[in-house]
C-alpha cells in the first residue's frame, strides 16, 4: 500500500472516529479508531521499506 493510500485510510478512520463520537456510536468510534491506527502503521512501513530501498 502506497502513502497516500495509508494516509487516505488514516483520514477516513478520523472521519468514523468523529462521526461515532457525536452520535454515540462506540462501535463505529472504535473501527475508525483501529482504522486510523492501521494507516499510521502502514505509512511507517512504507517509509522504512523507501529507506530500505534507498541504501
Amino acid at each position: 500500500m502506497g502513502k497516500g493510500k495509508a494516509k487516505a485510510k488514516q483520514v477516513k478512520g478520523k472521519l468514523k472516529e468523529t462521526t461515532g463520537n457525536v452520535t454515540g456510536d462506540r462501535r463505529l468510534e472504535a473501527e475508525g479508531r483501529a482504522e486510523k491506527v492501521s494507516g499510521k502503521v502502514e505509512e511507517s512501513a512504507e517509509r522504512a521499506r523507501k529507506n530500505l530501498r534507498d541504501r
